[in-house]
C-alpha cells in the first residue's frame, strides 16, 4: 500500500517560483512511493485549516512557501492534537528557518532531502494560546514583514524589509515592560524585543547569538533599551548586527519560559505575521514539539 503525503503550498510565495518546479517536486515524492494530496493555498489561514483537518492516514505533511506558510502548517499540526512528520520546501523571500535547518535552496533538492532525510525533533514556541516556529517579536521593524506587500517582497527581496523599516526611524516608539524569567525580573523601556529559535532573522545570520541550537529547549532573547539619542540608536543597531552585546543598551539571555507585562497593548509579530496586540504575554519553549525532515548526517 502506498504511503500517503499531504502537500500544501503557497503559489504566490517568493516570486511564485514553485509554479515552474511543481511537477518536478511532485515527481520526487511519487517516485518514492507516496500517494499525493496536493492543496494550493488561496488565502491566509488555508494551510492551518488544511493541516488541522487532515486525516491520520497521512505519513508525511509537506509545505512549501515562506516562513508564514510553515508557521500555519505547524499551528495546524498542533491544533489537530496528533503529530505527523513535517517536510519543508522553502520558497519565500527570506526563509530564515529553512536556512537554520540547512535545507537546500533548490526546491527539487529540498524535496529530495525530505524523501532521503531524517526526522529532527525541533523546538517550537507557545505564545499565549498561539504557536510560533522561530520568532516572536515586538517593536522596531516588527510589523514590516506583514505590512510589506507580496509584490514588493517578490521584486525587492531583503531590500523590501529594509526600505520599509527605514521609514519608521523618525518615529520610534518605546514600550514600558516588566519581564520575568526564571528567578529574574527586568523593568525597563524597550524599542525592540525578539524571542527566537533561529540562526538568522530577516536574512541576517548570527543576529540571534552564537551556538544556537533548535532542539535545546531554550530560546535566545534580545531586548533593546530605549536610546537617548540618534547616535546611541546607531550604535545599538551596529552592535546587534555584529552581535557585540552592549550590556548598557540591551539584555541578551537564554530561557525556556518568560512573561512580559506592559500597561498598554503591544503589537507582536509571530514568524513575520501579525500576532495581535497584548498587555500580558507568556512565552514557553515547546521542547521537541515537531519532527521536521532534515538532511542525514
Amino acid at each position: 500500500m502506498d504511503k500517503k503525503l499531504l502537500f500544501v503550498y503557497n503559489p504566490k510565495a517568493g516570486k511564485a517560483r514553485i509554479r515552474t518546479k511543481l511537477a518536478d517536486i511532485l515527481e520526487v515524492f511519487a517516485r518514492d512511493g507516496y500517494e499525493l494530496t496536493v492543496c494550493p493555498t488561496q488565502k491566509q489561514g488555508d494551510a492551518c485549516r488544511i493541516v488541522a483537518g487532515r486525516s491520520k492516514e497521512y505519513d508525511l505533511v509537506v509545505c512549501s512557501g515562506g516562513d508564514g506558510t510553515l508557521d500555519e502548517t505547524v499551528t495546524g499540526m498542533m491544533q489537530s492534537g496528533f503529530r505527523t512528520p513535517v517536510g519543508y520546501i522553502p520558497a519565500g523571500s527570506t526563509n530564515d528557518f529553512g536556512g537554520s535547518l540547512a535545507l537546500p535552496k533548490n526546491m527539487v533538492k529540498a524535496a529530495q532531502t525530505i524523501v532521503d532525510g531524517r526526522n529532527f525533533p525541533c523546538d517550537m514556541g507557545a505564545f499565549n494560546e498561539d504557536v510560533f516556529v522561530y520568532i516572536a517579536a515586538f517593536g522596531l521593524f516588527t510589523d514590516v514583514s506583514y505590512e510589506t506587500g507580496q509584490d514588493m517582497k517578490n521584486v525587492l527581496g531583503h531590500m523590501a524589509y529594509i526600505l520599509e523599516g527605514m521609514k519608521r526611524l523618525p518615529a520610534i516608539k518605546s514600550y514600558s515592560m516588566r519581564v520575568c524569567y526564571e528567578d529574574k525580573v527586568i523593568e525597563d523601556d524597550f524599542i525592540f524585543g525578539m524571542i527566537t529559535n533561529s540562526v538568522s532573522v530577516g536574512g541576517f545570520k548570527n543576529i540571534t547569538g552564537k551556538n544556537v541550537k533548535l532542539d535545546d529547549g531554550v530560546f535566545e532573547v534580545t531586548l533593546i533599551k530605549k536610546p537617548k539619542n540618534p547616535v546611541e540608536l546607531n550604535n545599538i543597531m551596529l552592535s546587534l548586527l555584529n552581535r557585540a552585546i552592549d550590556t548598557k543598551s540591551m539584555y541578551c539571555f537564554r530561557t525556556a519560559e518568560l512573561e512580559l507585562e506592559s500597561p498598554e497593548p503591544v503589537a507582536w509579530t509571530l514568524d513575520g505575521e501579525n500576532g495581535g496586540a497584548h498587555k500580558d504575554v507568556r512565552i514557553k519553549n515547546l521542547h521537541h514539539a515537531i519532527e521536521i525532515r532534515v538532511k542525514n548526517g
